[in-house]
Formats: C-alpha cells, structure tokens, sequence
C-alpha cells in the first residue's frame, strides 16, 4: 500500500529544493521507505540521491539537489556524521544501543545505521543532533564512552552473500521465491498467501506477480535475496534465474 504520508513529505522537499536552489534532505529511511519514494515519487523537478554516511549503509537520507548540482558536489559530511562508542567491561549489542539512543528522547529518523564489531560501535546520525547524542554513557547495562569519528573512518558495512541459479517456468513469484528460498512450489505459494513473503520491501499476496532483475524478495524466517539477472532457457524451455542471498 501507498505510503501518501511519505511521498507528500517527499514532494514538499523536492518543491522546497526547486524554490530555494538549495539541498533539501529528509531523515533517515528505511530500506522499505527509499523503495517507495524511488518508484512511486514520479517526476520532481530536482535530482535525488540517497546516502547512508558510509558504504553499504541500509538506512539512508533522501537528498534533493538543485538543478546546477550534481552528485559528486554533494557533501554528505554537511548533513550526516557519525560517532564511535566504545563499551567497557563487556560487549553491548545492537538492540541494547538502539535503546539506549532512541532512549534520549530522539526519533528513529534521526538515527542511521549501527553497525556493532565487538566492543565497539559506530552510528550514523543526524549532524544536529550529535551533540546530544555524544553525551551517551550507558548501552543496555554497560558503561560506553562516545566521541565523533569522520564519516571516511567508518568501516565500510560488511554484506556477505551467497550466489545461487536455477530454473523456472515463469518468473512468477511463487516460482522464484521457491528457487531463492529452496522451497517447494507448493510451499512457496502458502507462504506468499499467508502474508510471509515480501516483493521490494512490500508484503505481495499475489503469487502470480512477475519478478523482475534487481527485485528483492524477503521470507519471514528464511531471510533476504535479490534478483541479479534473469534470461536464457534451458533445453526443456525453462527461464534461467540469478540470485543472491543475503548471510
């Protein structure tokens, strides 16, 4: 379903942009919201790009750029930064960061990702509320010291993926999903019907709903996969499909 909230915001920044000749930036945005406002916003008369803060980041900001400016004069480091928080005495883990945050009184789009490796965590946030953010002390039940980091210090977000083909009659989605998951047709169009599948990070119901190159498709309990090609026929006449699972 439509998201109309979303998109108005959206539209009411891309307005904004073309008014002021300025960059005009939303909060963060789930994976799902990006989806939304990449292919139902229709035309802005503004460009649009999409930044987490660092690579591979899941929760990214929607930048809309004035005409006269491209993506490469876009300086991320204006809006969006980022702070290292070091745990003592233990090892939090992401739940026990995200509710020391939003703990603070600020709203989950003023948080980007978090990425958590061992002692040690870095979220993306907001550059206004940084300050703020910096005074942390405590994640869960562990004591942690915050300070800012550059967006470049950041490691780079790990994506490990395990590539897989096979075969379908048609790209239907009952079809595919069962391919990418290792399902059973049969099993596959259950799952679709009771709610458990989504198609571009929006529950799909319809089981006949033709799966496209770059789809992604989730599973409740199975993960997440996308689709990297589709094309060619076997000799029995079945259409070859590519794919990706997300670790």
């Amino acid at each position: 379903m439509e998201n109309s909230e979303l998109l108005k915001r959206a539209r009411d920044l891309a307005e904004r942009c073309e008014r002021s000749g300025t960059v005009c930036v939303s909060g963060f945005l789930s994976p799902a919201e990006q989806y939304e406002i990449q292919s139902k916003l229709g035309f802005i008369p503004c460009g649009l790009v999409f930044h987490g803060g660092g690579d591979n980041c899941e929760r990214a900001a929607a930048f809309f750029l004035p005409d006269y400016m491209t993506e490469e004069m876009l300086d991320v480091s204006e809006y969006l930064c980022a702070m290292k928080l070091k745990a003592y005495f233990g090892q939090p883990g992401h739940r026990d960061y995200m509710g020391a945050l939003l703990g603070m009184g600020i709203g989950r789009e003023w948080l980007g990702d978090i990425q958590v490796e061992g002692d040690t965590a870095y979220v993306f946030c907001m550059k206004s509320v940084l300050r703020h953010l910096l005074s942390i002390e405590k994640a869960g039940r562990y004591t942690v010291k915050a300070s800012q980091v550059p967006l470049e210090e950041v490691p780079a977000r790990k994506v490990e993926t395990e590539s897989l083909s096979f075969s379908v009659m048609s790209p239907r989605l009952d079809a595919v999903a069962a391919g990418l998951f290792h399902l059973s047709r049969t099993e596959a169009a259950k799952q679709i019907a009771a709610g458990n599948v989504s198609l571009n990070y929006g529950q799909c119901l319809k089981a006949d709903c033709i799966v496209k190159e770059g789809d992604i498709l989730s599973l409740k309990g199975k993960g997440k996969g996308s689709i990297s090609g589709v094309g060619g026929t076997s000799r029995k006449g079945r259409l070859f499909v590519y794919g990706e699972i997300y670790k």
